[in-house]
């Protein structure tokens, strides 16, 4: 499906990615964390085409993909959600989400209520700066799952989410596993987020190690061992607010 070859990037005199290869299949989830500063979202970016790599190829299903812009990537079936969505001053939650979604009504109540928002209060919401940095991190991620993408990438999606929000977003990842064959790479060091996936990928020193247990993560200081993980998977949600 999706193959890196030895990819590198420089910037000055410091290299971030030291010769990264992967190879990812479809219908998997893989969760890429390591230290901060370990070159995490550099590797998304290049996977999606904001970023160049200084060398290296990259394949989607067999095709040389190493140049294409991020329009290019898209068209494609390549999806991404930034860490730090963008705002767009004089559009609406409505007609953002119709971009991706269609006039589906009922398909854009369901894709924001997957994420933990209620679609009545939201639709007629500029997205702008009266949206909380969690409020629109999430629209932007209903707007990446509303696609039937080949890959989808999601840097740090749990950033600035609250609990409730947070156990809504794992079970749309689990349930977009189950129903689609999308390869699904999210970039994060939340301990929580790390049980979802098929395969934990840890990039350190430019590197990538494959199928690391969970022990390994701890003795390299990527998890926190935030004790909100836990109480969030017992969490039992009930949006008494939100009529689907």
């Amino acid at each position: 499906m999706l193959e890196l070859k030895d990819i590198r990037l420089r910037i000055g005199e410091t290299d971030i990615l030291g010769g990264v290869s992967l190879q990812m299949e479809e219908k998997k989830i893989y969760a890429v964390t390591g230290p901060n500063g370990s070159g995490k979202s550099s590797l998304a970016q290049i996977i999606m085409g904001i970023q160049k790599p200084t060398s290296g190829s990259i394949l989607l299903d067999g095709q040389d993909i190493t140049e294409m812009d991020i329009t290019q990537r898209a068209r494609l079936g390549v999806g991404y959600a930034f860490q730090n969505p963008p705002r767009f001053k004089g559009i609406k939650v409505k007609e953002l989400m119709a971009l991706s979604a269609g006039k589906d009504s009922k398909k854009i109540c369901d894709l924001l209520f997957s994420v933990g928002l209620c679609s009545r209060d939201y639709l007629e919401r500029d997205v702008d700066a009266t949206l909380s940095g969690g409020e629109i991190k999430r629209i932007e991620i209903a707007s990446v799952l509303a696609r039937s993408l080949k890959v989808a990438v999601f840097d740090e999606p749990e950033a600035g989410i609250d609990l409730w929000s947070f156990q809504k977003l794992a079970e749309t990842f689990m349930e977009m596993h189950g129903r689609l064959d999308t390869t699904i790479i999210i970039i994060s060091h939340q301990e929580r987020i790390l049980e979802l996936p098929d395969e934990i990928l840890l990039l350190s020193n430019g590197v990538i190690q494959r199928n690391v247990p969970k022990d390994t993560l701890w003795r390299h200081g990527v998890t926190d061992g935030c004790s909100c993980s836990a109480e969030c998977g017992k969490l039992e949600v009930q949006n008494a607010q939100c009529a689907r």
